[in-house]
């Protein structure tokens, strides 16, 4: 697994690429990065599952239906993508929150997410 050297995750070491099938990130290459343009701090590298893409399609972003015209695939559980991470917490709170990768999750989904809770849903933890 290739990571980057400049950004940090949550566990403050260098991230992790979080997924390449289908290619995730806000920039696309594959990475959890955040920067100045990414509003939505796609921080949380999660896989997805059935009930967490109901409940993000109840909240009015479905991610299960294939975009073309944004080069976006659509998402099936089992896939790993980078995720919102106020919609990631918000999944949290409601009990619906899919399992995340730490090492892949970017240093910024702290603002939004006790290390505990992150911790509790990892999938990469020994």
């Amino acid at each position: 697994m290739s990571t980057s050297s400049k950004s940090r995750n949550v566990l403050g070491e260098p991230l992790a690429d979080c997924g390449f099938d289908p290619v995730t990130g806000f920039y696309r290459d594959g990475c959890c990065q955040v920067g100045p343009d990414d509003l939505g701090v796609h921080a949380v590298c999660c896989e997805v599952t059935r009930e967490f893409l109901a409940f993000s399609r109840q909240r009015g972003n479905d991610l299960s239906t294939p975009r073309p015209e944004f080069g976006f695939p659509g998402l099936r559980a089992g896939d790993r993508w980078c995720l919102c991470a106020a919609r990631w917490q918000e999944a949290f709170e409601a009990g619906a929150a899919p399992r995340i990768v730490l090492q892949a999750t970017h240093e910024a989904a702290l603002e939004h997410s006790a290390l505990a809770d992150l911790k509790r849903h990892a999938i990469d933890l020994n």
